[in-house]
């Protein structure tokens, strides 16, 4: 029974394996379609083809066609620009920049008539005693000077006194001692006067004439002793040194009467080439040559060329004036010579000398304080030439010679 059992069952069961559905049959006819086109690979492919997304075109490089674009336009550019610069357009106006130069004011120097800015004129006058005894030579800044007075001193030895405003100079020497004729004439420019030490008559008149005095024993930071000479030759100061002194001491400014001036001209045929100047002996007597070409005059001294030892160069100058002034025998000085008194205050001849010719006239000069000054006969003023002037006083009108 049980087999008949297990058989009804078996055959049951493959009866139910057998027998379908209506449902059961069309779902199995939809997966005998679907299946083959699962299995299919070239259906699967495309339905995959389908379903992915699509790659992005790449523009750049540009294909061929689009290089011929690209070529296109720009020259439809380039032509569109020439086109716009073929149009009349109104021009703009043109934009006016100023610029303000300096202006730059100079004004004639009252020392020397050279063009300076007018701040120079308000500086002091500063006059240095210096030596020329021949052990001196070469003396130093003698050509930076507006003005130059020359003098002898004592047993015929020669000294000058140099006033500097405009130009520096940074040695000055060698320093010596005042003088009264020398404090007289350096009155005349308010200058402030620098020495070192003086005669008992010089050091006199510096306190009774009220003189800024710049005395190197009393002002020794003012001045060097220089070791390549021995005293009393040694003793150099510089314009730097002294204007220091004079700002300390209140001597700020100079109040004078400038000489006038006139426009260099020189000869075309000159009259006075050479000039000479006798003074007492061979070793200080004066000489000048005439140079055309540049107008002025070389200096010589004791027959030797007259050399600034700061520029190692000939002392030129554009003026030349010897004044006859009445000299006596003063004092004896420490080595038994007479020291020279000279005249300041009064008139005398004055031979002046540029432009390679001569205008005899006289110097007058009224009082310590005045300036002293060069007239002709008619008392008209004598008119210098710009620049350096060098005046030499002579004992007699025959001192002077020239051709």
């Amino acid at each position: 029974m049980d087999n008949i059992v297990d058989g009804e069952k078996t055959g049951k069961s493959q009866n139910n394996q057998s027998f379908k559905t209506p449902e059961q049959v069309s779902a199995a006819d939809n997966q005998t379609v679907i299946s083959p086109l699962l299995n299919n690979p070239t259906e699967q492919g495309v339905e995959s083809k389908d379903k992915m997304p699509k790659k992005k075109r790449k523009f750049w490089p540009p294909s061929k066609f689009g290089w011929i674009v690209i070529v296109l336009v720009l020259i439809l550019i380039g032509v569109c620009i020439y086109a716009y610069t073929l149009i009349d357009k109104p021009k703009p106006k043109p934009v006016v920049i100023t610029v303000h130069k300096a202006v730059i004011t100079t004004v004639p120097s009252t020392l020397t008539g050279l063009p300076v800015s007018p701040a120079t004129n308000q500086l002091p006058i500063t006059a240095v005693m210096v030596e020329n005894i021949v052990a001196a030579r070469p003396q130093s800044g003698l050509s930076s000077a507006g003005v130059v007075f020359e003098a002898l001193a004592e047993g015929g030895i020669t000294r000058f006194v140099a006033l500097f405003q405009s130009n520096d100079s940074t040695s000055i020497g060698p320093v010596r001692s005042a003088r009264p004729y020398y404090i007289s004439w350096i009155l005349g420019f308010d200058a402030a006067y620098a020495h070192v030490g003086g005669s008992a008559e010089a050091l006199s008149d510096i306190t009774a004439w009220n003189v800024k005095n710049m005395d190197e024993f009393a002002n020794a930071s003012a001045f060097d002793r220089v070791s390549s000479k021995v005293a009393p030759h040694n003793v150099y100061t510089s314009t730097a040194q002294l204007n220091k002194l004079e700002t300390a001491k209140g001597y700020t400014t100079s109040h004078f009467t400038s000489w006038k001036r006139k426009t260099a001209a020189p000869l075309k045929v000159p009259t006075a080439s050479t000039i000479n100047l006798s003074m007492s002996s061979s070793d200080y007597n004066d000489s000048y040559t005439y140079n055309p070409t540049t107008n002025d005059y070389s200096r010589f001294n004791g027959g030797a060329p007259q050399i600034d030892a700061n520029t190692n160069q000939q002392i030129k100058v554009p003026d030349v004036v010897a004044i006859v002034v009445q000299e006596s025998r003063g004092p004896l000085d420490a080595t038994n010579a007479y020291y020279s008194e000279y005249q300041t205050v009064g008139s005398g001849v004055a031979d002046i000398f540029q432009d390679g010719g001569v205008t005899v006239g006289q110097w007058t000069k009224t009082s310590n304080t005045s300036q002293i000054q060069f007239t002709e006969t008619n008392g008209q003023a004598i008119a210098l030439n710009p620049g350096e002037a060098w005046i030499t006083a002579v004992t007699s009108a025959s001192a002077v010679t020239y051709k």
